[in-house]
Formats: C-alpha cells, structure tokens, sequence
C-alpha cells in the first residue's frame, strides 16, 4: 500500500519556521487590486456599470473581510503568530502537491495479466433514491426543472476506458440522454421559444408498460446576430491540476473557446490556488495571442481556495458587464471549492444573487480523482448555467464549440416541466431520471422558484414508462376514505387543453393521454410564459423513431448500470438491438445534417456520438463478463 503525500497548510509558527508551505496565503485587498491594474493586459472602461447599485461581489468581500477578522479575534491568531496576511485558512485545506497519489490499492489492470496499482476512487457523489411508479389517481402531475447538464455521461465514459464500472451516484439518466442529439426535425414556430416532440410507444424492458418520450428543441443560434458576451475563466491552478488531463486540458479547452470569440466579446482570466491572480481583465475576444500567452503560462502549484477566488471572478464580471449581452463565469476545477472563511451558504447566496442580475455560472470538471460531483453540479445548477465533465479534447470541443451557441447564449431561463396525466387512460407512470430536479406541483407557476436554462440549439429530453388503464402491471397507490375530489383547483395558471363537447357543454378528455406544460422566462425577464401541448392516445405506434429508439437504449443502459430494480429485462444485448435504428439512419444521413464545421474539415457529431456510444457499451461488455 502507498500512502499519497497530503502537505498540511496551516498558519503555524513551525509551518513558517520551516518554510515548507509555498504559496499558501492570500493576497490582501489592496493587492489584489492592484494585481487588477497591473497584471491585467486590456481594460475596457466602457464597459463599467455606471449605476449606484451595490457590487453584490463586493458585499460578499466585505462580508468575508469582517469573518476573517471575527475569526482571527476569536481564535488569537493575530497575537500568537503575528500573521500579516488578511485571511487564515482551516486548518482542512490543505497544499497539493506535484506528486499526489492518495491511497491506493492493488487490482488486476483490465488490459493485461501484470499486476498494478491504481488510486482509491476519491470522486464524491450524491446518494439519490430511483423515481418509483407513482399511481396517476393519487398524483397526476410530474414538475421537474429543465436540466441541460451532461456530466455524467463522459464521467461513466471514463470510468469504462479505465476498467472500472461506475459508481451508482454518478449515474444520472436526465444527463445520459441529454448528452446526445437527436433529429427533432421540427424547428419552433416564429415567435415561439421551443419545439416540443412527443413519442409514445411499447417499453422494450417491460411488457405490461409502454414508453413516453418528452422532448423540446430551441433554435439554432445564428452566429452573425448572437449576442457580445462578458467571460471569466476561473481557473484551478493548485498542485494537484498538474496531471495531464486536468491543467493541460483546462487550458487547451479554453484555448478553443477562445478561438470562436471576436472583438465584440471580453475574456478575463483568474487563477487561483493558494492565493487568486487576476490574469486578464476585459480582454478583447479578437485578442487571441494575449488570450493563448495567458493560458499558456499557468502552472499547477500550491493549495486550493477558490471561494476568495470566485468573489474576485464576480467583480470581474460585474466590472465588464455587458448589458442585453451573455455575462459568464465559468469554473474549471478537479475537486471542490474550498472556501476558507467563506461559508458554503454564502457561496450560494453569491452565485444566486448574481444570477438575478443576469450573471451566470457554467462548470467545468476535469481529472477522474477528487471529483466532487455533488458539489460541482450543485454550484451550476444555483448559478443557471450548465456541468460538463471534461476528459478529452474532443470533450472539450464538443461542450465549448460544437455546442458554444447554447453554452453561452441563453434563450430560456427558469424554464419548468409539469406532465399532467389523464387517470382515465393511465393507470401510473414513473420518469427515468431527474431525480435531483424535482419540484413541488405547486411551485410551477410560482416565479419565485427556479428552473433550468436552455441555451441555442439545445434539446432536453425526457422518458416516462406508462402504465396504461388496461395494463394487469400493478401500482401501488393510497386508499382514500373520502374519494376523489371534484374540481380541483388549477394550479397552472391558463391552460390550453384540446377538447370536444359532448353534447352537454362538457369538455371530453377521453382521447388524452397526457398535457405536456412548459413554464420559462425571457432571460432579462422576471415573469415566466405558458406552453401546453397535449399527447392523444392515438399517437401510439408499434414502431419506435430511431431516435426514441437510441434514447430507450441510453436509457436501459443506465438502468443497467445502476442495478435498477426497474430494469426489467433490460440487458446489453437489448442497448444493442434499441441502437441498431440510430445507427443505421446516421450512415444515410445527407452531409451537412448534424455537422459541424472544423477549419474546413466536415465532423459528423451526430454520428460520432452514438457511435462511441456503441463501442462503450461493447467495453461495458468486457467489464460485466
């Protein structure tokens, strides 16, 4: 057994006598300020807010200001060690070093019979339990915020390209099957946010059950007219970003990024590890040298405390706002934001106060050891933006610039589902997946209670296995001593439903299956919009789409991963045959259709996406055999 090497970072006299912790401090205020001036290469004083309103980032500074010295008093730092420094660390945080390899133990390497060592898994993930069949009778109403995260898919990939299978807590099905394109044909209507597709079918799992698929697609931005957009790369700079595929990979991921902005877009870059540095501030997108020179010379050295970090990136951000423009922070990290004296709840606070001012945060995670997970999706999901894992190049590209119209341009915000079903025709239901998004029935139509963003050009999708009124599947539901209730209020507002009259002057919902609900705002607005679309019977067909078809094969696999006990007869044999349609329309699809654009050479994203999908299943394989 090897134990990794763990420098612990604390303000003690042996700490400083012995000089053995570098870079283990924070600059001061006025230093940073300072580092502001002079480190930043290009200032655009134009873009400053003009106006009174308190910097939020500044509040939480000050705020952080007074913690640190109640602490200090408290604990007599002051007097015990005469520290200079404006803020002390906890004692939990610790320096990273060069040559961290944690814990380790000894396993059988899945590509040869030589004996190796790999490091204990030390990624954090949340314990979520599976969403169970729920009788229509006692809730006919599903509410769930709109999730366009993807990060669990590529951290399962990797994963599998390391021999190993998943944890259940990295498995999240939403992100599985949002992280493919499907060929939803039809585009919004002109004046409308979304197109909505629905699909319903046989469940290739179960027999006695059927299968709904829920999907909306927005617009594909066009580049000429997109938005400026205001951009802080928040950088994770501390020792243990050295390994190739996280510091390396942060910054050519970037790089890329950077490559697509012009001059109506600003970049400022901060860095942090023992201390935050302001690389650039308000940077012209059309300045790719400076941009590449920034990026290119940040080393993977010291602790981590990126909670002072994070404050330094919003005040960057609110400094070079631009208003009807995109106003970003994106995080690139390998493990959580420490937060020194900054308590998690403030970070939160933070991170939501400036989303109401239209200052958003996307995350970025990269390396497969000291992941936090929970903490990483958490952080983008209060910050309206979207969590990626990245563990390649062609990751990379994908998320910043195949995908960079719905990345950084919002075209929704705090959008909501809310599937209503009609008891008459559905005995019960159960979505696959979302878990961690749910909401109370009540709160989709309460503006005050959030939902996802959508960015251009991209599409969320949903599944639910039906139980139909006929169907010999048992559900459990509650007895009632009273009945059903007549009349029940509603809930969401104004709701368009599809009717006919039955020659009393009442309504017949008969013929309905389900009324899809989508709720969102404008992302400048405050006051959220109604959608209703309503799924008949008759849509059925015995026939799956192909994508319907990739989208139950992405589903069962990720059934299969978490040992569902709603898997059915799900199998890997199953994911293939569910896959064979995808498969074979993308190889007569037409060039151009699904394409993306390389300096000149033609990529097909669509194909190479469920291709690898193919091939991951095929290691899947290897590892249950």
């Amino acid at each position: 057994m090897v134990k990794g090497k763990k420098i612990v970072c604390l303000c003690t006299a042996f700490a400083l006598a012995a000089g053995g912790v570098v870079g283990c401090t924070h600059k001061g205020t006025d230093d940073r300020d300072q580092s502001a001036k002079t480190q930043s290469t290009h200032k655009q004083d134009d873009g400053d807010r003009t106006d009174d309103t308190e910097s939020i980032a500044e509040k939480y500074r000050e705020k952080e200001s007074q913690q640190m010295k109640k602490s200090r008093r408290d604990n007599g730092v002051n007097s015990l060690f005469g520290c200079e420094s404006d803020s002390v660390m906890y004692a939990e945080e610790y320096c990273d070093e060069v040559n961290i390899v944690g814990e380790t133990a000894s396993v059988g390497d899945t590509s040869n019979d030589m004996y190796s060592e790999i490091a204990y898994d030390t990624r954090e993930y949340d314990s979520m339990t599976e969403n169970g069949f729920v009788s229509t009778a006692d809730r006919p109403l599903f509410t769930f915020a709109a999730d366009r995260d993807t990060a669990s898919y590529s951290n399962i990939r990797s994963y599998i390209e390391s021999g190993c299978l998943p944890p259940e807590g990295a498995v999240r099905i939403e992100e599985m099957l949002n992280y493919f394109t499907y060929d939803y044909r039809k585009k919004p209507d002109y004046g409308e946010k979304f197109a909505i597709y629905t699909e319903y079918s046989d469940c290739p799992w179960n027999k006695d059950t059927k299968l709904m698929m829920v999907g909306i697609n927005t617009d594909e931005i066009d580049f000429n007219d997109k938005k400026p957009s205001n951009l802080v790369f928040l950088i994770d700079t501390s020792g243990s970003m050295y390994d190739d595929n996280k510091l390396p990979l942060v910054q050519q991921s970037f790089a890329m990024l950077a490559e697509n902005l012009d001059e109506n877009d600003r970049v400022s870059i901060v860095t942090y590890a023992g201390e935050d540095t302001v690389v650039l501030s308000g940077t012209s997108g059309s300045e790719q040298y400076t941009i590449s020179e920034a990026l290119s010379n940040m080393t993977a050295e010291g602790c981590t405390n990126g909670g002072d970090a994070i404050i330094t990136a919003y005040e960057l951000a609110e400094k070079n706002f631009i208003d009807g423009g995109n106003n970003r922070v994106i995080l690139a990290t390998d493990g959580d934001l420490n937060v020194g004296l900054t308590s998690e709840s403030d970070l939160v606070d933070l991170i939501t106060e400036e989303k109401k001012n239209n200052i958003f945060l996307s995350v970025l995670g990269f390396g497969t050891d000291n992941l936090k997970d929970n903490k990483l999706e958490a952080l983008a999901d209060n910050g309206d933006g979207s969590y990626a894992f990245i563990d390649s190049a062609y990751e990379a590209k994908k998320v910043l610039v195949d995908e960079m119209g719905g990345t950084l341009n919002t075209v929704a915000k705090d959008v909501k589902f809310q599937i209503e079903f009609n008891p008459t025709n559905v005995k019960g239901y159960r979505q696959i997946g979302y878990e961690n998004r749910a909401l109370a029935d009540a709160d989709f139509a309460n503006d005050a209670v959030d939902g996802g963003e959508i960015g251009a050009g991209h599409m969320v999708t949903a599944l639910y296995e039906i139980v139909p009124a006929d169907s010999d599947f048992e559900v459990p539901s509650a007895e009632r001593k009273y009945g059903e209730k007549s009349g029940q209020v509603d809930m969401l507002g104004a709701v368009s439903h599809t009717s006919t009259d039955n020659g009393d002057g009442a309504e017949d919902y008969s013929g309905e299956l389900a009324t899809i609900n989508i709720r969102y705002k404008e992302p400048d607005g405050d006051k959220s919009s109604l959608v209703s679309y309503v799924v008949n019977t008759d849509s059925y067909s015995s026939e799956m789409s192909a994508d319907m078809s990739a989208a139950s094969a992405v589903a069962a696999y990720g059934m299969i991963l978490k040992d569902s006990e709603y898997k059915g007869d799900a199998d890997l044999n199953m994911v293939t045959t569910q896959l064979e349609s995808k498969l074979k329309e993308i190889k007569t699809m037409p060039y151009g259709r699904g394409k993306a654009e390389n300096k000149g050479i033609g990529v097909d994203i669509t194909a190479k996406q469920w291709q690898d999908f193919e091939n991951l299943v095929e290691r899947t394989r290897k590892l249950f055999s």
